[in-house]
């Protein structure tokens, strides 16, 4: 099922303001469209089974000062269950809701008159943003009113393909567009006086990584071996772990956990451990590595607590194994305050998700004991590329993490991940979830969507734009 919407600079008019530089280029039509999926198999999120997504296509063109125009494309699952969790609203409510904010979004953005980089452009649009969230969260009637997270994955195609036109007007790369040439702010001017003088393009690199290990998800539902197995789907793929660990020559394992079950949480890692460690013996593999994602639903800090120090009592070896955990506790930091991370993080890195959306979020975590973050871009590149810098500079472990993102977001996102130093792997769950709507990008580029080796050919993800080619 598809559905397209057009509008352009001329449909509406709104108080669009503030790239106060002379700018490089101006927004002059967008369309925007959906696809919608269903999983080949259920992912289990924050007590939740989800087996289907809606993914938001954005086109846009930009207009830049000499009169050259360029298209540039975005694409990002809606993700509702994740960004707008709700125990009084449905999925589809939730769902509807975000489709509303996103009609309201294209005019918004297509509307706007303002010249600038699209950084400038996103600092200029996502207040706009946020007030559209709120009509629609009102006109809707809405019990619960649309989360900044939601806005912000809503708005994220629409800012990616800002960024991508925009690199495509240059003929570069996006990563090589926040150097003082094109982004002519520095970045005290967007986040802080701790970085007055220093321009964006020190904290990404230009050229990709040209290789990165593949995060595999092993969800809470998911078999493990065959006994968990009912029924076997038989569509050619993996349904085992050790299948999938042969498959794609899996090195890294994301352990999804639910966080309300210390014995049951303790016990998957450990068997998880085991399997993992049978198969890497019998293939010869030495190292491999686990990150660890309770989804917010561990009560307080002391359960994770005592999560580690049974898991390390039990498996040391597959304590070593363990890079970082994520987002173990709800995501209102400041309605939390007394989960602090400060002695869980002296154990393993311990990284917001959820909790991230802005600078004000980052630097409370970093204040509550948290050490790392993990960038998304479905909360726009604009903010992924800002909250990247911040983080570097305050010396905290970084990750890329995934929406399950298919096709062109999933380009999106490895992109991100190839061009952030200091971020070690890309997880790419789509593969697994949503085959069918990686299929039609799997010819074009076989480095990243067909796996053997544990890792993603990275270094093809120099191409104009944020090289998916819509």
């Amino acid at each position: 099922m598809l559905r397209r919407t057009f509008l352009t600079s001329a449909a509406a008019l709104t108080a669009c303001g503030g790239a106060r530089h002379g700018g490089h280029a101006r927004v002059e039509q967008v369309t925007f469209d959906y696809e919608d999926y269903r999983y080949r198999t259920p992912i289990k999120f924050g007590g939740t089974a989800l087996d289907r997504a809606t993914i938001l296509n954005v086109h846009c063109t930009l207009r830049g000062r000499n009169g050259r125009e360029a298209k540039g494309f975005g694409s990002m699952p809606l993700g509702n269950v994740w960004s707008f969790p709700s125990k009084e609203l449905s999925y589809d409510e939730t769902l509807g809701a975000m489709k509303a904010l996103a009609e309201r979004v294209a005019k918004v953005t297509g509307a706007c008159t303002e010249t600038g980089h699209p950084i400038d452009l996103n600092r200029v649009l996502e207040p706009e943003y946020m007030k559209a969230a709120e009509e629609v969260s009102r006109e809707r009637k809405l019990s619960v009113p649309i989360p900044k997270l939601a806005t912000l994955v809503t708005a994220s195609p629409f800012d990616a393909a800002i960024h991508d036109a925009f690199g495509k007007l240059h003929g570069v790369n996006c990563y090589r567009t926040y150097g003082p040439d094109l982004l002519t702010h520095d970045l005290g001017h967007y986040l802080s006086s701790d970085f007055k003088g220093e321009s964006l393009d020190r904290y990404v690199l230009e050229t990709a990584k040209p290789r990165m290990p593949l995060y595999h998800l092993v969800g809470a539902v998911d078999p493990i071996v065959e006994k968990d197995i009912a029924k076997r789907i038989d569509d050619g793929l993996p349904e085992t772990l050790p299948e999938w660990i042969r498959y794609n020559g899996l090195t890294h394992l994301k352990i999804k956990l639910n966080g309300d079950d210390l014995k049951w949480d303790v016990e998957r890692v450990l068997r998880v451990d085991a399997v993992a460690a049978e198969t890497q013996r019998k293939r010869g593999v030495e190292q491999w590595n686990y990150s660890l994602d309770f989804n917010e639903k561990c009560r307080d800090v002391e359960y994770l607590l005592a999560f580690l120090r049974q898991v390390k009592e039990k498996t040391p070896a597959g304590f070593e194994r363990i890079q970082y955990v994520e987002q173990p506790t709800a995501r209102d930091l400041k309605a939390n305050r007394s989960n602090t991370m400060h002695e869980a993080a002296k154990l393993r890195p311990v990284v917001i998700d959820e909790s991230l959306t802005d600078l004000e979020s980052l630097l409370l975590a970093r204040e509550m004991g948290y050490s790392g973050v993990a960038l998304k871009a479905c909360k726009g590149q604009s903010q992924a590329v800002l909250m990247a810098a911040a983080a570097q500079k305050y010396k905290m472990f970084l990750c890329v993490q995934d929406l399950t993102c298919p096709g062109a977001s999933l380009i999106h996102s490895a992109g991100l991940a190839a061009h952030i130093p200091g971020v070690a792997a890309i997880e790419a769950n789509s593969r697994q979830y949503m085959p069918a709507a990686n299929q039609p990008w799997e010819k074009r580029f076989p480095g990243l969507f067909i796996v053997k080796d544990g890792t993603m050919e990275t270094g093809l993800l120099d191409q104009p734009g944020l090289s998916a080619v819509a």
